[in-house]
């Protein structure tokens, strides 16, 4: 793996170099769904070995190369779209899991991009047969309460998912919707006249007691986690969803990725019992790992444990449209970028879509 990310250059597709950053980790996406929108796009970069990344606060680009690339972070409402391509990580020694946000809005209309439900599980569970059962994740996120959606309806949603994933998921990460904090969210709803509540914090304790009687009744056994969530509710974890621990479980024949986790391996019976008392990642056989390195995500919110990564997606670049989404504007300006990218079939040649909104000189997705 090469040294200096500073230092280092890439060459473009149409021959010029420029200087480039290199992540071991990929998230792809917070801000947009690659996964079933843009797979082909990302996989064709994936193979040119770069991409291009617009900052939304300042507009500046950055070219992201992925010669260091060993793990990504994939974020989806329908990942279907990744089956056809995740040979070819593992052809890359690139590992993966997937953040599924498997949430029902069916009736509420709150998600009008998404398939169908029982697509969408279907989907999950064929994930997990390519994927193996912890690399994809159940996320229920976030938790809506609207004049036609209280929490008991919540809990039932929730316990009619979490009964057909009974064995190809391990974990439910779940959020409290907190309209109030992002005035861009507030408004979108407004403008479509859905009347929505903002949760307690008496509520959310309730709600998170009752889910967790939910997880034991049915004998799910689902580790419980909340994303980006400040409260400390009794049976529920605070999730990390750019995972450290999760991928050297995922990830642990890669030397590079463990190196740069900070992540060691050994026998058990090396270990001490401080270690093996939860401080220590089961792996397979009497192998553990022990992660050495704080690799927590300073840039995050204080209440997110993710680690540090490289996010690829941009924002207004989601068709899938849902009601309560902060990382769309507006829906004309999403619509009108995804025609954009639907009518250049040939945006991976050099010579197409010099003037693209969100597709750069060489035809990258921005």
């Amino acid at each position: 793996m090469s040294t200096k990310q500073e230092d280092r250059t890439i060459r473009l597709d149409n021959g010029d170099f420029a200087q480039a950053v290199f992540p071991v980790v990929v998230s792809a996406s917070r801000r947009t769904d690659i996964p079933a929108f843009y797979a082909d796009w990302f996989f064709e970069r994936l193979k040119r070995g770069y991409s291009v990344w617009t900052n939304p606060f300042n507009g500046k680009k950055t070219y992201v190369g992925y010669e260091d690339t060993r793990f990504i972070v994939f974020w989806s409402k329908n990942p279907r779209p990744l089956l056809g391509h995740l040979d070819e990580l593992k052809a890359r020694d690139i590992g993966c899991y997937v953040q599924y946000t498997l949430n029902d809005y069916e009736k509420e209309g709150l998600e009008p991009g998404v398939p169908p439900l029982k697509e969408r599980i279907e989907t999950f569970k064929m994930l997990v047969d390519k994927l193996g059962k912890g690399a994809v994740v159940w996320r229920f996120d976030p938790l809506v309460l609207t004049d036609k959606i209280n929490a008991d309806q919540l809990l039932e949603k929730i316990g009619h998912i979490g009964d057909r994933l009974r064995g190809y998921t391990e974990k439910l990460v779940f959020s409290f919707a907190d309209i109030l904090s992002y005035r861009k969210v507030k408004a979108k709803l407004e403008r479509s006249h859905i009347r929505y509540r903002d949760w307690t914090k008496e509520q959310m304790a309730d709600f998170a007691q009752q889910l967790v009687s939910m997880n034991n009744a049915k004998a799910w056994n689902y580790v419980l986690a909340t994303c980006g969530e400040a409260a400390d509710l009794d049976g529920i974890e605070h999730n990390r969803c750019v995972d450290d621990r999760l991928m050297v479980r995922l990830g642990y024949k890669s030397e590079e990725l463990m190196d740069f986790l900070g992540a060691e391996i050994m026998d058990r019976r090396h270990l001490s019992t401080l270690f093996l008392d939860g401080n220590a990642i089961p792996l397979t056989g009497n192998l553990y790992a022990v992660i050495r390195k704080n690799n927590k995500d300073k840039g995050q919110r204080t209440a997110c444990g993710c680690m540090k990564s490289k996010d690829i997606g941009e924002y207004d670049t989601c068709p899938h449209l849902c009601a309560y989404c902060y990382a769309n504007t507006g829906k004309e300006a999403v619509l009108a970028n995804w025609r954009r990218h639907q009518d250049t079939p040939q945006a991976f040649q050099a010579t197409k879509v010099a003037e693209c909104l969100n597709f750069g000189e060489t035809g990258e997705f921005h």
